[in-house]
């Protein structure tokens, strides 16, 4: 009964929370771009979490601590 309850909670979470943007562009958004803005969204948090780990990778480069085995 217990694991019954866990996926009827994450059920009821992601339908009535996490999907909350995907309804409002389905329901009545018109263009391209208004549609896709959850997309464009994502791309640029994977943009800026690249060049942040770039940026950390040259920074223990250049201080010589990356691993060399």
């Amino acid at each position: 009964m217990l694991a019954n309850n866990i996926w009827t909670l994450l059920a009821s979470l992601f339908e009535n929370v996490l999907f909350l943007p995907y309804d409002f562009f389905r329901k009545g958004i018109s263009g391209w771009w208004a549609s896709n803005a959850m997309s464009w969204v994502l791309i640029l948090i994977g943009f800026i979490a690249l060049f942040y780990w770039m940026g950390q990778m040259f920074k223990y480069k250049k201080e010589g601590k990356e691993d060399l085995a």
